[in-house]
């Protein structure tokens, strides 16, 4: 079996004397998709920020990210780790990660250039990453402001890819998207999930239980900073085991079965 691409142990993270994630334990291999579901304020974007090393986590928590046990990183080393890019983060809202200022093409490389990397190749990631999440380069050369809401969502998934990371972290990605949209920005996700396969693994952090049936392996619900159901997306969304879970999917009218077995609707339980 593959190691994993993340390892989290009993890992806690307070916000003053708050506890907002509790000794949560989570893997994730390569190639996998990992929806993350729960309430405002039940730890999701908490849980995205721990793996960035974005918050710091309680003692006795251990974070494994690509072999490398990353919890104890400070100052240089954190910072050096972070460039290297093996994790990369999408905002809910583009405009947090992409310049207001500077033209998208050169937004989605200015990491690469940053690093050095010459003009030629990155300039070839950059067109490998438009491919995969479906823009048209023409669109870069405009400003942020010049593209509709769903078009700088994969912009920004553009610029998180280019520097060909392990894990990506989405946090509510389709969340302040049209219905238009945030279909195109789920399907460009999924196609990057069948492209890459093994080469990259996702987390998405979404209150939009549909959109992660529609492009997660696993599903997991976070209660209180604690997960109280982690399953294959289609079991727990058809046969959820924790009444919070169910609770949830309940508020939801209708939702689709995950993946590509996909021949009708999964209705919401009566």
């Amino acid at each position: 079996m593959t190691a994993p691409i993340l390892e989290l142990d009993d890992l806690s993270v307070d916000y003053g004397r708050v506890r907002v994630l509790d000794r949560l334990s989570l893997t994730i291999r390569p190639g996998e998709v990992v929806g993350v579901v729960g309430e405002s304020g039940s730890g999701k974007t908490t849980l995205a920020k721990a793996v960035l090393r974005a918050v710091e986590v309680a003692a006795g928590s251990r974070l494994v990210v690509d072999g490398r046990d990353v919890t104890r990183l400070r100052g240089r080393g954190l910072r050096a780790w972070r460039r290297g890019g093996a994790v990369q983060y999408v905002f809910q809202d583009p405009l947090r990660s992409l310049d207001p200022g500077i033209r998208v093409a050169d937004s989605i490389v200015e990491g690469l250039r940053i690093a050095g990397v010459p003009a030629a190749d990155a300039a070839r990631r950059r067109s490998a990453a438009l491919e995969a999440v479906g823009l048209d380069e023409e669109l870069i050369a405009r400003l942020p402001a010049g593209l509709s809401g769903g078009q700088r969502q994969r912009a920004a998934i553009a610029r998180a890819l280019v520097v060909e990371p392990r894990l990506l972290l989405l946090d509510e990605p389709v969340s302040a998207l049209d219905a238009a949209s945030r279909d195109r920005v789920v399907q460009a996700l999924i196609a990057l999930r069948d492209a890459r396969g093994a080469d990259l693994a996702m987390l998405v952090i979404s209150h939009d239980i549909g959109s992660l049936a529609a492009m997660s392996d696993r599903l997991i619900v976070l209660d209180h900073g604690r997960i109280v159901e982690d399953g294959p997306t289609r079991r727990v969304i058809s046969r959820p085991e924790h009444p919070y879970t169910g609770l949830l999917i309940d508020s939801v009218p209708l939702i689709h079965a995950p993946r590509a077995n996909r021949p009708s609707p999964v209705p919401v339980r009566s």
